[in-house]
């Protein structure tokens, strides 16, 4: 059924013209790179003449956002979502370690995070939705039909061969000789990198991290008695290797922890020299590292990133993983490599845990012998790149004149900068009031910086609700900026 586009006013039918692609292109109808309606059929359809829808692109293209190709037409700038600003790195004077201390706020983001009646901005999870529930299900079923007693029975450290052994095949893919033995099963990343942090340190002891850093890491050390040294991170490339220097040289540091590939919050990604460097240094004062490759599978470019452990040369690196963001959040799967630590990490495994669930280790190793899971996670990185190009471009066009975001390559958050006059709590107070959920930007700092920004959870489709609330989410900032 054609559109009809009001003629009230002939004078703005072409702004009327641009509104209608600038809908499609928020709704991922249209997307950067492909070409849009022909003045001729976008004539059809909206019922106004090739002047009036001539004029319109015009108007788009003084505003970057269609390009034209002689003989070819109209097309979405490629380069829509790079044009929009980045958040500045912050570089500080090397801070001292700091005891964290959160609150009650970081309850209240799960909290809220598990009310379905909060538009999912907040937690950074992915979408059951995007998951293969049926297809993990089905293998489920299958191993508890197969293999009954092994599905009941306990699974003690390190767990199950079967899945230490494809997860080991995934190491060699990248280039690393990982054998199954040297694997440990764990309940989640957080318990892989909770057994790291009791295997290196103790109580009172430093640990590094990057600045920003994902906030339960801040609270797991916190809980454990340890003190956050926050390091300077760039919102591209990651952790500053030179501040880090620094702080070795003047503070006695036990242990760093960090996410090389696609940060959470700041979606940063280490170039390879820089992985290089970085266990160097540490490996050169003999301080291990812990770094958690969560986010690694879910990369937007051709090329999955390697990690750190594949330049250790002295076992000193305990690489933490899961498959809670990219196939069973529920399943609670994670792992550990620890090299020289391995020893120690499966006595505090089996000191605190004693085991790990039995049927979702047999049920994921089949799933990932079977190849749906590479499968899936093909789909999985496009839905969401396209889901975070979305929100970077909504964001861009809704909130305020100043806003930064970043441009993460892989993952499903966004970090985004507003203007200095807004307090970052102030936003998510006002958003919870309606219904809606975000992270604010202190939370992922011991020294409660970043009081102006903001974590956006890209894990779910867009939908008119979702979309809705970021429309919202955008009105009450724009309020809280005059």
């Amino acid at each position: 059924m054609p559109i009809a586009v009001k003629t009230d006013q002939e004078h703005f039918k072409y702004d009327q013209v641009s509104s209608y692609i600038m809908q499609l292109i928020d709704k991922g109808n249209l997307k950067p790179g492909e070409r849009a309606p022909s003045l001729r059929k976008l004539s059809s359809t909206l019922k106004v003449s090739i002047s009036t829808i001539n004029q319109a692109y015009l108007s788009l293209e003084d505003k970057g956002v269609l390009t034209a190709r002689p003989q070819s037409g109209f097309y979405i700038n490629a380069e829509l979502n790079q044009a929009i600003e980045t958040p500045k790195p912050i570089i500080t004077a090397c801070c001292q370690p700091r005891k964290v201390r959160f609150g009650q706020l970081f309850e209240e983001i799960f909290t809220i995070s598990n009310n379905p009646r909060v538009a999912p901005f907040a937690a950074a999870r992915p979408s059951m939705d995007l998951m293969p529930d049926k297809a993990l299900i089905r293998e489920t079923r299958g191993i508890l039909s197969r293999q009954p007693a092994a599905c009941m029975d306990y699974c003690f450290p390190p767990g199950h061969q079967k899945l230490r052994a494809q997860i080991a095949l995934r190491y060699a893919n990248m280039g690393l000789s990982i054998s199954a033995d040297e694997i440990i099963i764990t309940n989640g990343a957080t318990e892989a990198m909770t057994l790291a942090l009791q295997t290196v340190a103790k109580r009172g002891d430093i640990i590094a991290v990057e600045s920003p850093t994902y906030f339960s890491v801040l609270r797991l050390i916190e809980k454990l008695g340890m003190l956050a040294l926050e390091i300077d991170s760039h919102p591209k490339t990651g952790v500053d290797i030179e501040s880090l220097e620094y702080a070795l040289d003047t503070m006695d540091i036990k242990a760093m922890l960090l996410v090389p590939n696609f940060n959470n919050p700041n979606g940063s990604l280490m170039p390879e020299k820089n992985k290089d460097q970085l266990v160097e240094l540490l490996n050169s004062q003999e301080i291990p590292l812990i770094e958690d490759d969560v986010y690694g599978d879910l990369y937007f470019g051709s090329e999955r990133p390697g990690i750190a452990k594949y330049y250790d040369t002295e076992d000193r690196v305990l690489s933490c993983a899961s498959f809670s963001k990219t196939l069973a959040p529920g399943y609670r799967m994670g792992w550990i490599t620890g090299g020289r630590y391995h020893e120690k990490l499966l006595e505090w495994k089996q000191a605190t845990s004693s085991a790990s669930a039995s049927i979702q280790q047999l049920a994921v190793a089949e799933f990932l012998r079977s190849g749906q899971y590479d499968r899936h996670l093909s789909r999985l990185r496009k839905a969401f790149r396209e889901q975070v190009e979305k929100a970077r471009f909504m964001i861009s066009r809704l909130f305020p004149e100043g806003t930064r975001i970043s441009d993460p390559q892989g993952g499903f958050v966004l970090w985004v900068e507003l203007p200095r006059n807004i307090n970052c709590y102030d936003v998510y107070t006002d958003a919870l009031e309606h219904n809606i959920g975000i992270t604010p930007g202190m939370l992922f700092s011991a020294t409660r910086k970043f009081k102006n920004y903001i974590r956006i959870n890209c894990g779910f489709p867009w939908t008119d609700e979702t979309e809705k609330a970021l429309e919202q989410l955008a009105t009450l900032i724009n309020e809280l900026n005059k």
